[in-house]
């Protein structure tokens, strides 16, 4: 006795249409691996489902590259078009303004860190900052500059150089 026929049409209930897309998918991904082993063909299958996943099967001998470009040879239908070489750039200056904001926001974090890391050290300098003066009132002699890379702090028995 065979299976019954069912009716091709969408399934309504949410949980019923992802347990058969499961098994259906599955059995589609056997039946590719099987006709690849049985009958020696080369074989690409790519599902995307729904969710947005993406599933595939190629050939243990190919590629899906080079299926694409067999398919493309034989059809006549491109798969690439010129007008999509235009996209390219677009979508890496997307990427790369993405990654440089990315970017700014670690280097942010990382200051944050580090001048969470200094205020620990408030008031006990570490060794290596410390510079005693050779001459006394050596501070009186020199500038500050409040706009430049570097500042220089004068404290009653040393000078103490902030980055």
């Amino acid at each position: 006795m065979g299976r019954g026929k069912i009716e091709i049409k969408r399934i309504e209930n949410t949980s019923n249409r992802q347990v058969t897309y499961s098994k259906r998918k599955n059995g589609i991904i056997k039946k590719a691996k099987e006709i690849t082993v049985l009958c020696d063909a080369n074989v690409s299958l790519v599902i995307c489902g729904s969710s947005g996943k993406m599933y595939e099967y190629c050939s243990p001998k190919t590629n899906l590259i080079d299926m694409l470009d067999r398919y493309q040879r034989l059809s006549g239908n491109k798969l690439w078009d010129a007008k999509h070489e235009d996209e390219i750039p677009k979508i890496m200056r997307k990427h790369e303004q993405v990654l440089e904001e990315e970017n700014k926001h670690l280097m942010y974090l990382v200051q944050q860190s580090e001048m969470a890391t200094m205020g620990d050290y408030q008031g006990q300098e570490p060794f290596s900052f410390r510079v005693q003066p050779m001459q006394p009132n050596l501070h009186e002699r020199m500038p500050i500059e409040i706009g430049s890379i570097f500042q220089l702090v004068i404290c009653t028995d040393s000078v103490r150089l902030c980055v």
